[in-house]
């Protein structure tokens, strides 16, 4: 994809894409953190780039699970709902088929299409309410 573009994949390139691949989720800066181990002269600043890159090409998707750095995950995996826990930062991912009300509702009223994918709902999980 990327020499279709005239573009390289270059060591760079091919390490941060991995890194998103492991990790899941992940900021940029864990991503840095990552590449960083197995190639020390990788800057934050080449990470953002090329996070930018992947997202064109459709390689990844990002979403904000929080309020810092947005979160990065494969392009390739089932689109997904984000459940986001406030108190433990849990993360867990639903079929977005839970939207369709939602989804349709402001398809028909609004003639706006939702980009699941890139949505994340924030509240407390089981967990941490039982333990309120």
């Amino acid at each position: 994809m990327l020499r279709e573009r005239g573009l390289r994949l270059t060591p760079q390139r091919q390490l941060i894409l991995e890194a998103v691949h492991e990790l899941g989720h992940a900021t940029p800066e864990s991503i840095h953190h990552a590449v960083r181990e197995r190639a020390a002269g990788v800057n934050i600043t080449t990470v953002y780039r090329t996070l930018e890159l992947l997202e064109e090409l459709g390689l990844v998707n990002h979403t904000h699970l929080s309020h810092g750095s947005p979160t990065y995950h494969p392009a390739g995996e089932d689109q997904h709902v984000h459940l986001v826990c406030r108190n433990c930062g849990a993360i867990k991912e639903v079929d977005p088929s839970i939207m369709l009300p939602v989804t349709e509702r402001l398809q028909r009223e609004c003639d706006f299409r939702v980009d699941v994918g890139h949505v994340s709902l924030f509240g407390v999980c089981g967990d941490c309410k039982e333990q309120a």
